[in-house]
């Protein structure tokens, strides 16, 4: 009997380890897939555009920053995408906190609501806003009549770019308030605390890792929109022309060295800000 039991357990010694070998080519089949395409789609194109854009030094950086207009539109760009993460790492938590806080009809609704800027293409984003905002539409008239025009200024721009990027802020808050026990503010209004002492010393140190991760990934996507600002903007050299634009000027201009040079310089800035995000998500996570 004991040699019977021996030499099962020999047998099964084969199979176990066929199916540990198995279960790891196919862990490392889709690891292998996984990297691959991860390769084709992100990292081979950014491998191109530094190369197309460094190959030879920074000669065709500096001839593009030397066009005119070149470094008015990377100011704008920065300027703007900086206030309209501002307004909406204020606006987003506010909103994030009415939708979790608050019960009212129509509260699902304006959740879908939110999510439509990063339904809708973006250049149909710009034509909306240019239809609204325009010259020839009565708002835009009647903004024009009190000394406020938003078509073809950087007023235009910014609120292109508040719509656009309008869910990040909410979607990364959200979740946070839905995790926080109500208990701590009502101990903290137990004790006497205000709605907004018990906010800045309760609620506040909670979401603000959620807060500086959803304004940094606002303005990273903020620097590189295209479609709803080319409409609304007017692409006026050193006025309203901003980067993206510039570096597709500069493609159909034949200039695609100086265009990869900026388009770099663009993506550098996007780059070290996902990795800050990233990180914060990371330290959120652990906590």
């Amino acid at each position: 009997m004991s040699g019977a039991a021996q030499t099962v357990g020999i047998r099964s010694v084969p199979v176990r380890s066929k199916d540990r070998t198995g279960a790891a080519l196919r862990h490392l089949g889709l690891r292998g897939a996984a990297l691959i395409y991860l390769g084709a789609m992100v990292l081979v194109p950014i491998a191109a555009i530094v190369t197309k854009g460094f190959g030879d030094g920074l000669t065709s950086f500096r001839t593009a920053l030397a066009v005119p207009g070149a470094w008015p539109a990377i100011r704008l760009t920065l300027l703007t995408s900086a206030v309209a993460t501002l307004i909406n790492a204020v606006m987003g938590t506010l909103l994030a906190w009415v939708l979790v806080r608050y019960r009212f009809p129509g509260r699902r609704v304006l959740s879908a609501v939110v999510d439509l800027p990063m339904a809708i293409p973006t250049l149909v984003t710009g034509l909306m806003l240019l239809t609204l905002y325009g010259p020839n539409s009565p708002i835009g008239q009647a903004l024009e009549g009190v000394g406020l025009r938003v078509a073809f200024t950087s007023i235009g721009i910014l609120l292109a770019l508040c719509v656009v990027t309008l869910p990040l802020v909410v979607r990364q808050v959200q979740p946070v308030l839905l995790e926080l026990d109500p208990a701590e503010e009502e101990a903290a209004s137990t004790l006497g605390a205000g709605a907004w002492f018990s906010f800045r010393k309760v609620v506040f140190p909670a979401i603000r890792p959620a807060i500086v991760g959803g304004g940094l990934l606002t303005f990273a996507r903020c620097i590189g929109e295209f479609g709803s600002v080319v409409l609304i903007s007017g692409n006026l050299a050193g006025k309203t022309l901003t980067a993206p634009v510039f570096i597709f000027q500069l493609a159909n201009q034949f200039r695609p060295a100086e265009a990869a040079s900026i388009a770099t310089l663009m993506f550098a800035i996007s780059f070290v800000l996902v990795l800050v995000t990233a990180r914060l998500l990371a330290r959120r996570a652990e906590a």
